[in-house]
């Protein structure tokens, strides 16, 4: 990092690690899952209690429609499938193979990522892996190679050095509210020197 002009260091999972160091703290809930049972790990999903959330800079609700109860709304949008071989690229709605498809995910909430297929007009197989599962060549091994395997963009970086040519991801765009983007500029300008501040950086 001495030698990467950057400003901003984004960690991800990084709220328990309390060795880094850090100027904010962004929250992200399942809108549709909530905080489950509130009890933590192994009773139930949460990390640490649920009265830590009272120190973080910003909440964030993935699913919701709006902002709300002081936290922003974030929606995942669907944008292209990319074909894992060969680097295509085709819009959803460009797809021309039949619809049945073999699905991977290995995130949180595997349903989120089958139902936004199934939105996509798919009629999809869904395999669910554990959350930042690892995989080699032999994981899908007992799938129909015959359909296509759809997968999240985050587990196809982990497959890209086995993956077939009828293998791809989706792409997906976070959108976020403008009060959003408003409330983290005004929070980093306040942390950033005036030289660097995101203010003349906005579109």
């Amino acid at each position: 990092l001495e030698h990467s002009p950057v400003d901003v260091i984004i960690s991800d999972d990084g709220l328990q690690h309390y060795r880094m160091g850090r100027t904010l703290e962004l929250v992200m809930i399942d809108h549709a899952r909530g905080l489950g049972n509130g009890r933590c790990l192994p009773e139930g999903p949460l990390r640490e209690p649920a009265s830590r959330l009272a120190e973080a800079d910003m909440l964030i609700r993935t699913g919701a429609d709006k902002d709300a109860d002081g936290a922003y709304a974030m929606r995942l949008q669907a944008s292209e499938l990319v074909n894992l071989e060969t680097g295509e690229r085709v819009r959803p709605g460009e797809w021309r193979a039949p619809p049945r498809v073999q699905a991977v995910a290995g995130i949180g909430n595997p349903e989120r990522f089958c139902k936004t297929l199934e939105g996509l007009g798919f009629v999809p197989e869904i395999h669910a892996f554990a959350d930042h599962a690892q995989y080699n060549e032999h994981s899908f091994a007992a799938f129909d190679h015959g359909e296509p395997l759809l997968m999240t963009e985050k587990d196809a970086v982990k497959c890209a050095g086995f993956a077939r040519d009828n293998w791809w991801y989706l792409s997906v765009d976070a959108k976020l509210s403008a009060a959003f983007i408003e409330a983290l500029h005004a929070r980093l300008d306040s942390h950033l020197p005036a030289s660097l501040n995101t203010t003349s950086d906005r579109s």
